[in-house]
């Protein structure tokens, strides 16, 4: 079937019909359902090609991980969960999704070059942004379609984003570990050109200050959201005698814990952990963690840049999600 066939039989003109399937205004409400169970008993399929004639739109939406693909193939779980909430939102919504995956040995701007001549996408959604990321800087030059999973490093008016309140959260984490006693808290941190990363070590900086406690530089390893950086740091900060770690990230706290029982350490007895996002791994590892859905996070994003890119939204929207703490045997012992 047709337009035509699809106008003729709900009484309609083709245009009316045309506009009912492109979501338009200007139809009623009882035409419009009268197309739209007309289209249904038909089972109708408009044409992909022909329709983004009409509308200027491909409806795919681009997804950009400017990681390395062994950090997504890896042991963090949180891309694939961001990713299912993603698909998730374009599925319901009638997109489809392309996905960009930087390769371990590309240049960034190279990277950020090839995902931008890449016009089929109506908008793209940006992950793991760092302060100079190239990607950002050409999609704000060529006034492009985007939403961030996360907050940007620079002009917030100008960009839209969907993030967590990562400061207050980590917050939340440090005055945990201060309240059960811990007076000597490091951090290790995710990679710490990326906002989410700055942004808990600030929370982390700010509760000690709050709690009359001083920050210690030699308690701080800067690393990456990734088990061997979390691994990596615990070793070094071991001869610190720290009595409690909050990680940037739960894939970063579970390599803590393993550094940890290889020194024969006791957690939560001689060293409490805690992480940040309540990934899978956290459940299974019994960590104490900041909650927050990621999956929640991905479908937010997609559906505010499909807001956007139907005209919807004419203004940057920042949307905050809440956290939890969520405490569990790596605190408190069971």
């Amino acid at each position: 079937m047709n337009l035509e066939d699809i106008a003729k039989k709900a009484g309609v003109s083709r245009s009316t019909v045309s506009r009912v399937i492109n979501n338009e205004r200007y139809v009623s409400q009882p035409v419009r359902q009268r197309v739209l169970d007309v289209i249904e008993r038909e089972q109708f399929q408009p044409n992909p090609a022909a329709r983004a004639l009409v509308t200027r739109r491909s409806n795919i939406i681009g997804v950009s991980i400017p990681q390395t693909s062994n950090v997504f193939f890896g042991d963090n779980s949180y891309f694939p969960m961001l990713l299912q909430g993603i698909a998730e939102a374009v599925n319901c919504l009638d997109y489809a999704m392309l996905l960009w995956l930087a390769e371990s040995h590309e240049v960034r701007d190279t990277f950020a070059k090839r995902v931008v001549r890449h016009r089929q996408p109506d908008g793209l959604l940006l992950t793991s942004v760092t302060d100079d990321d190239p990607l950002f800087n050409h999609l704000l030059q060529r006034n492009r379609h985007f939403v961030m999973v996360e907050s940007p490093p620079r002009h917030q008016d100008r960009v839209s984003y969907v993030t967590v309140d990562n400061v207050r959260a980590a917050e939340i984490a440090v005055n945990h570990l201060i309240e059960i006693g811990r007076r000597r808290i490091a951090t290790i941190t995710g990679q710490i050109n990326i906002r989410d990363a700055s942004e808990r070590l600030t929370g982390y900086t700010n509760a000690l200050q709050a709690a009359g406690l001083p920050i210690d530089d030699s308690l701080i390893f800067y690393g990456r959201f990734d088990r061997a950086q979390g691994y990596q740091g615990m070793r070094q900060l071991l001869q610190y005698q720290p009595d409690a770690v909050f990680a940037g990230g739960d894939t970063a706290a579970i390599g803590a814990i393993a550094a940890l029982k290889e020194a024969g350490v006791r957690v939560p007895e001689d060293v409490a952990v805690i992480g940040f996002d309540d990934l899978d791994v956290a459940v299974q590892a019994n960590l104490t963690t900041i909650r927050h859905s990621v999956q929640t996070v991905g479908s937010t994003a997609a559906r505010l840049l499909i807001d956007i890119i139907e005209g919807r939204l004419e203004h940057p929207h920042h949307i905050v999600l809440p956290t939890e703490l969520v405490i569990r045997g790596s605190t408190v012992p069971v």
